[in-house]
């Protein structure tokens, strides 16, 4: 059966369940035996996990478009298309994002928009302060009040950069967006592409896109910093000839200042091929090889990871996702393991070195389908966003190794993106936010999960309905789970 069949009649099962208005168990948990016999942990309600998921109405409009577990609400806004505060429209394809705490009690996300258009066809966002102006990415910016979640106002922040797929957050508060792509000159673009760029949260409107030339040129996926040494963690998202990186600024929280790209190597292991026959627990030590030319105007793909190859470097398959908590790094490779359904792994520092761990693979695809990116929770667990060949799930994975459903896109295939938790101030309690009459909240009313569906990478803006991207805002008891 083709992928395309196979979603349909998936789609047509949970369509009758919501038309029921059951809360029947849905057909990604009826695999529990199974995984149960293989001997994973499904991390059941008390357990870590909240419990089945049901189909649940959007705040915003009524419709059903995710399920929850119960007792969990949403509200989507900043749809693809529709017009922002700066006149502009959603830009296409929703993806990597985080929240920041901002000095008026409100959140700001940082979006990334993983637009895919060729240089031909144009992009209403650019304007003076862009990279490229052929380029139709870049990052959006949306102020949410931390109690009503609802938007209240949104913008263009950076402008003409490519394929911004995800990227993360740094300890001085802002947002580094990354280019999962090399491409540049000789396919049509007035620029090298395949860099990081920064973009502060504070900004009203967009900044000058200035590429961040150190962190080096490669399909770059996401990035992690560690808050005690400023060293930023890179992935990269190129097929089986994918590396792990670090960049050791000379300047702590001035990344423009340069400083030296490296590649993991594991010690004893000489180019290990991370992807087939790890054991889960099994911390590796690990060395650091450093890349001689980080910005090489080679066109070919491999050409920072050769560099790190050719020294004895690790590979893994398609690294994604990555995120600083705990004291460590942990990252997704979405294809790796023995069943290509994904890895999760952890590279905790130690001095100048460390250790690099499998914490979970997948070994069938009702327990985890191709993980992309990722956030460590307010409690220390972690929260997957799928990418796989079916339905698509965000998935918790509980410090002991339990993993979850948390959610469920009910209306199409396309992947979740940009999983980010906000934390209110508690003792915010200003009015103009709050509301005259509304008390001081506990966590369930303080925490807020936000996550994007990305819709249409490509074609035209605004996009058809059915694939626009959206962001979502989730609140409910987190307290009864590992989140």
């Amino acid at each position: 059966m083709t992928r395309t069949r196979r979603t349909l009649g998936r789609r047509r099962f949970v369509r009758g369940v919501i038309a029921a208005a059951t809360t029947a168990v849905l057909p990604a948990l009826q695999g529990l035996g199974r995984l149960q016999a293989q001997g994973r942990i499904p991390a059941t309600k008390g357990s870590g996990g909240y419990g089945p998921l049901v189909p649940t109405p959007d705040q915003r409009d009524g419709i059903v478009r995710i399920a929850l577990p119960k007792g969990f609400q949403y509200r989507s806004f900043s749809h693809a298309g529709e017009k922002m505060s700066d006149g502009k429209l959603v830009p296409l394809g929703h993806d990597g994002m985080a929240a920041f705490n901002m000095p008026d009690g409100r959140f700001r996300l940082v979006r990334n928009h993983e637009v895919r258009n060729q240089p031909e066809s144009g992009n209403a966002a650019v304007d003076e302060n862009a990279y490229d102006p052929r380029g139709g990415g870049g990052t959006t910016t949306l102020v949410v009040n931390p109690f009503t979640r609802q938007l209240e106002r949104d913008f263009v922040s950076l402008t003409g950069t490519i394929v911004n797929c995800a990227g993360g957050p740094t300890p001085w508060n802002t947002w580094i967006t990354c280019e999962e792509t090399n491409s540049g000159v000789a396919s049509g673009w007035t620029k090298q592409h395949g860099y990081c760029f920064e973009v502060p949260p504070s900004t009203n409107a967009s900044v000058p896109a200035v590429a961040i030339r150190g962190m080096g040129r490669f399909s770059h996926e996401a990035v992690a910093v560690d808050p005690a040494t400023s060293i930023v963690y890179e992935t990269e998202d190129n097929g089986t000839t994918s590396g792990f990186y670090r960049f050791v600024p000379k300047t702590r929280g001035a990344l423009q200042d340069g400083g030296a790209l490296q590649m993991l190597a594991v010690e004893g292991r000489t180019n290990c091929d991370t992807r087939l026959d790890q054991k889960v627990g099994v911390s590796m030590p690990v060395r650091w090889v450093t890349i001689a030319n980080p910005d090489p105007s080679d066109a070919s793909s491999t050409a920072v990871f050769s560099q790190g190859a050719t020294l004895g470097a690790a590979s893994f398959a398609r690294l994604e996702g990555c995120w600083w908590g705990n004291g460590a790094v942990y990252f997704n490779s979405t294809s790796g393991g023995n069943t290509g359904k994904g890895q999760v792994w952890e590279f905790r520092p130690r001095g100048d070195a460390g250790t690099l761990t499998l914490i979970f693979e997948s070994t069938d695809a009702l327990e985890l389908d191709g993980p992309d990116n990722i956030t460590v929770s307010p409690r220390n667990a972690l929260l997957l966003c799928e990418d796989g060949q079916d339905d698509q799930h965000l998935r918790g994975l509980t410090l002991d190794g339990g993993i979850f459903d948390f959610a469920l896109n009910l209306q199409t295939n396309s992947e979740w993106a940009g999983v980010t938790f906000g934390e209110a101030d508690p003792g915010w309690n200003d009015p103009r936010i709050r509301g005259a009459s509304a008390p001081l909240g506990d966590r369930s009313d303080r925490t807020t999960l936000f996550v994007n569906r990305q819709g249409a990478t490509s074609g035209a803006n605004p996009p058809a309905p059915a694939n626009a991207g959206m962001t979502f805002a989730i609140w409910g008891p987190w307290d009864e789970g590992a989140l």
